[in-house]
């Protein structure tokens, strides 16, 4: 039994130790590697997607217009199905958001002091 990989049709033989041959000519060398990700490429990207987005809610409205009743607090009220729900995942992503930015501030607050502790000492 040894030791040796088995031959495979789509992998070379090893050359135990010896360059690999030079490329063959009139192939092209290797491109660069690829462009980095820049601010204004992300900001197009996020402006594509967030408009993708949007189409397929105004599609889901276009949908759902079955007008629905609601009652909250002793208000009645009806609205399409579809704003109904759109406002409903507004609502809670507002609320998202404002926990998220309560976080934020406290964190940059707390930073903040233990700065100053540790520059005191």
């Amino acid at each position: 039994m040894t030791s040796d990989l088995p031959a495979s049709p789509d992998q070379p033989e090893p050359t135990h130790g010896m360059p690999p041959p030079p490329p063959a000519p009139g192939k092209p060398k290797e491109l660069a590697a690829e462009p980095k990700l820049t601010r204004a490429g992300a900001l197009w990207t996020a402006l594509i997607m967030g408009f993708l987005v949007l189409i397929v809610l105004l599609i889901f409205i276009a949908q759902n217009t079955t007008s629905a009743e609601f009652a909250f607090l002793g208000w009645h009220w009806s609205l399409p199905l579809g704003v109904a729900i759109l406002g409903a995942a507004v609502a809670g992503g507002l609320l998202t958001v404002a926990a998220g930015t309560a976080r934020i501030f406290q964190l940059r607050r707390a930073a903040k002091k233990n700065l100053k502790a540790a520059m005191r000492d």
